[in-house]
């Protein structure tokens, strides 16, 4: 095995330090499994996201009404993007991140009626072009199964932690372009599958539609890891949106129904140094005015926090 070239930096160390402490918070409000609504509204921006990134023209809307099975006006394909994709998702919990025999199949459900070679790697070379600019030529179609041999048996033996292991993947999925098409989904779906065997969280959560909000640096991520020669500069892309989804559903959590422990412990895991009221509001969505006061008088009360000011300019330090 050749282990895929990557330097651990110290933004890499800060994202990873800070989702490994995500996941606990998540562990303790007990969010390893999200409601089965939110579970399905997650699925539908997931499909949604990853296939916009591709170019699929329909809206939240349309896919939502595509996977009710109720009639949508249109382009054919792009329905039948949004139906594979559908099956694909559900064959997640079977599928195992080492197998190249899943990960064919996977391919299949993805692009079964899009493309002749659906499960299969491509027989022709390729180069990815953008506008009339060849950005990425991809190694030679007879070098691809040895190449995914060789990212498979760093999934298997290597001892990087998985996360950082998805975001490798990912990026050396991408460099070899082992599909006709179907390349970008196939990564990002097998990241969320290697993710998930982590922590099973991960099945739940959007990173997709996180990629998308910022799908220009996407690109420009593994630009600059083709130019490097190396994955880092993409893992410091994903892990930023891992932790950006991850502070999201925790953000979510802290609701109305939520009791006040669980919100201080969310809060004050997220404030550094002085912050105010407006501040703790922010951090703590879905919480009216009122409810954020009395859990400021109250962590003073449990001197959990110092308190510097008066008034509007009353400030609030952890101790």
């Amino acid at each position: 095995m050749n282990k895929p070239p990557y330097d651990i930096t110290s933004s890499i160390l800060d994202l990873y330090g800070k989702i490994n402490e995500r996941l606990g918070q998540c562990k303790g409000l007990m969010l390893v499994r999200p409601e089965a609504q939110l579970r399905r509204e997650n699925r539908i921006k997931t499909i949604q996201s990853s296939l916009a990134i591709e170019g699929n023209t329909l809206e939240i809307e349309q896919v939502t009404a595509i996977l009710n099975n109720q009639r949508v006006l249109a382009p054919a394909k792009d329905i039948l993007e949004v139906q594979n994709a559908n099956l694909a998702y559900e064959l997640l919990p079977t599928l195992k991140s080492h197998s190249i025999d899943d990960f064919l199949r996977t391919h299949r459900a993805l692009l079964k009626g899009l493309v002749e070679e659906a499960g299969k790697y491509r027989s022709n070379d390729v180069g990815i072009v953008k506008g009339t600019e060849v950005k990425h030529v991809a190694p030679g179609s007879h070098m691809v199964p040895s190449l995914m041999n060789n990212i498979f048996d760093y999934l298997r033996k290597d001892n990087d932690p998985p996360v950082i292991k998805s975001c490798v993947f990912h990026y050396e999925m991408e460099f070899i372009h082992p599909f006709q098409d179907g390349n970008g989904r196939m990564g990002r779906f097998w990241q969320t599958k290697i993710l998930m065997e982590e922590n099973r969280i991960f099945e739940f959560l959007p990173i997709e539609a996180a990629v998308k909000e910022k799908q220009k640096e996407y690109y420009q991520a593994l630009a600059d890891s083709d130019s490097q020669g190396k994955s880092t500069q993409f893992i410091e892309y994903m892990l930023g949106r891992i932790l950006e989804v991850l502070d999201g559903v925790l953000s979510a959590s802290a609701t109305k129904g939520a009791d006040y422990g669980k919100r201080v412990e969310f809060a004050l895991a997220q404030l550094d140094g002085w912050f105010d009221r407006k501040t703790y509001l922010e951090v703590c969505k879905n919480v009216s005015t009122a409810t954020a006061s009395r859990d400021l008088r109250q962590m003073i009360k449990d001197n959990i926090v110092e308190v510097s000011g008066s008034g509007r300019m009353t400030r609030y330090r952890k101790i």
